[in-house]
C-alpha cells in the first residue's frame, strides 16, 4: 500500500513536471522585480522603470500564437519537448545577452531584449502546460498542478529574492549570467523527460489548426457556462487578495517586516502546502467533489480577513488568516487546473489550455479598480464579506454543471 502511494506521489512523469515548473517560473522575476531593481540601482528614470510593466503583455496574449505549438512539431523530440527545448535555448541566450548590457546607456535595448525574453517565457509556459496535460494520467493531474505551483514559486524565490541578494555581492551582470546558466542546464532534464501522449492534428494548415481547436472547444456541452465558471470560480479569492498588502500596511498598520514575514513567507508555504494537499485529495476524490468542497472552504477562508478587519492589528490572527486563506486557495487552484487539463483535446492542448488560462485570468484583470472602489465606499470589513459572497456565483455554476464536469473528466480518462 505504501509503495503504491509513493509511486502515485512521485514518478518519472511527475518529476519531469516538477523540473519544468521551475524552468517556467525562473524568467518571470528576471523581467519583473529583479529587472526593476537593476534599473533602480542604475538610477534609470522612473518613466523608463514604469514602462517595464508592459513586459507582461506576452503572457496575456500567448493564446494568439499557441496554435503554432499544436500545428508544428519535431519528429525526434516530439511536439511538446521540442518546443520547450527551443524556448529554453532562446531564454538562455537572451538572458545572457541581457547580462552584457548596461542599463545606464542601453535602457531601451534592454527593454527590447527583455520583451523577447517575455515572449520566449510565455511560449515556454504554453508548451509546458500542454506537455503537462498530455503526459499525465487523469489521476495525476491534481498532483501535477501542485508540483507545478511548488516549483514555479521556488523559481520565483531564486530569480527574485535570492537573485537580489546575489546581485548585492557580485552585481546584476553576473546574476543574469547565472540565471542564463540555470536556464541552459534546465534543457538537460527536458531532453530526457518522458515523451508526451501526443495526437497529431488532422489540419493541413495553421489556420485550420487554430479554427479546429476553437471549434472543438466551443462544441462542448454547456461550454459557455463552463467558461463563466472558470472566470468566477476564483473570483472572490482573487478579490480578497487584490489589495492584501495595502490592507495589512495601511488598513491595519503592520510594519514592512511583519508583512514580509507573515504575508510573503507564510503565504508561500500555505499556497504550496494547500496545492500538495489538494493534489493528493484529487487522487482519491472525483473532480466535481473536489471543486465543490475546495470552493466552499475557499469562500469561508475569506471571512478570516473580515474578522481581522474587526479585531484590528493582531499579528497572530493576521498570520493565521494569511495561512488559512492561501492554503484554501492552493486547494482550489489544484482542482481548477486539473479541470482545465481535462477539458483539452490532445490534438490542440497548447491552444485550448492557453485560451482557458486566459479566460481564468479575466476576473483578475478588472479587480484592482473595483476593489479600490469597494473599500472606499464600504470599508475593509464589508469588502471582505463581499469577497466571501462573490465566491458563490462560481459554486452555483459548478452545481449546474455537475454532469458536464464529471463527463469531461471521464471522457479524458477513457
Amino acid at each position: 500500500m505504501a509503495n503504491s502511494t509513493s509511486k502515485m506521489l512521485i514518478n518519472h512523469r511527475l518529476l519531469a513536471i516538477l523540473i519544468l515548473g521551475f524552468a517556467s517560473g525562473l524568467p518571470l522575476s528576471l523581467i519583473g522585480a529583479t529587472l526593476q531593481a537593476w534599473f533602480t540601482e542604475a538610477h534609470v528614470s522612473l518613466r523608463a522603470i514604469g514602462t517595464l510593466s508592459l513586459l507582461g503583455i506576452p503572457y496575456t496574449l500567448k493564446f494568439l500564437w499557441a496554435p503554432l505549438m499544436d500545428h508544428y512539431g519535431f519528429s525526434k523530440l516530439g511536439k511538446r519537448r521540442g518546443w520547450i527545448l527551443l524556448m529554453q535555448f532562446g531564454l538562455a541566450i537572451t538572458l545572457l545577452l541581457l547580462s552584457q548590457m548596461n542599463p545606464v546607456s542601453q535602457a531601451g535595448y534592454i527593454g527590447a531584449v527583455a520583451l523577447i525574453v517575455a515572449f520566449f517565457s510565455a511560449s515556454q509556459d504554453v508548451s509546458i502546460n500542454a506537455y503537462t496535460t498530455d503526459v499525465l494520467a487523469p489521476a495525476e493531474r491534481g498532483l501535477g498542478a501542485a508540483y507545478t505551483v511548488f516549483a514555479y514559486r521556488v523559481a520565483l524565490l531564486v530569480s527574485g529574492g535570492l537573485a537580489l541578494i546575489y546581485a548585492d555581492y557580485v552585481g546584476f551582470a553576473k546574476t543574469y549570467e547565472l540565471m542564463a546558466l540555470l536556464m541552459m542546464l534546465s534543457m538537460i532534464p527536458t531532453y530526457f523527460a518522458p515523451r508526451a501522449n501526443e495526437v497529431a492534428s488532422s489540419a493541413y494548415s495553421l489556420y485550420q489548426t487554430t479554427k479546429k481547436a476553437l471549434v472543438d472547444l466551443l462544441r462542448r456541452d454547456k461550454i459557455i457556462l463552463l467558461l463563466f465558471f472558470i472566470v468566477f470560480y476564483k473570483f472572490g479569492d482573487a478579490l480578497a487578495l487584490s489589495l492584501m498588502t495595502n490592507f495589512l500596511l495601511h488598513g491595519l498598520g503592520f510594519s514592512l517586516t511583519e508583512v514580509g514575514l507573515a504575508y510573503k513567507i507564510v503565504s508561500f508555504v500555505a499556497m504550496v502546502f494547500g496545492g500538495f494537499v489538494g493534489g493528493f485529495i484529487l487522487t482519491r476524490w472525483n473532480i466535481y467533489r473536489a471543486l465543490l468542497w475546495f470552493g466552499l472552504v475557499q469562500a469561508f477562508s475569506n471571512l478570516m480577513f473580515a474578522l481581522l478587519a474587526v479585531m484590528g492589528k493582531q499579528f497572530l490572527l493576521m498570520t493565521a488568516s494569511v495561512f488559512i486563506e492561501n492554503f484554501c486557495s492552493g486547494l482550489s487552484t489544484a482542482a481548477l487546473l486539473a479541470l482545465m487539463m481535462s477539458l483539452c483535446d490532445h490534438r490542440y492542448t497548447a491552444s485550448q489550455f492557453a485560451l482557458l488560462s486566459a479566460v481564468a485570468s479575466l476576473g483578475r484583470v478588472f479587480l484592482g479598480p473595483m476593489a479600490a472602489l469597494m473599500v472606499e465606499n464600504l470599508g475593509w470589513t464589508q469588502f471582505y464579506i463581499w469577497s466571501f459572497v462573490l465566491c458563490f456565483p462560481g459554486i452555483l455554476l459548478l452545481m449546474l454543471l455537475k454532469e458536464e464536469v464529471i463527463c469531461h473528466v471521464h471522457a479524458t480518462a477513457d
